[in-house]
């Protein structure tokens, strides 16, 4: 577990980037999944 307080605030910023950095992936991904399927 981290100690100092900037490491314990790059752990929660990390999480918060990586749901939305997965959240975005998941929409790009499922948006050319309709377009391939449309051309």
């Amino acid at each position: 577990m981290a100690n100092h307080k900037s490491a314990l605030k790059r752990i929660r910023s990390n999480d918060k980037k990586r749901l939305r950095n997965r959240f975005q992936h998941k929409t790009t991904r499922n948006a050319v999944k309709k377009l391939k399927e449309l051309t």
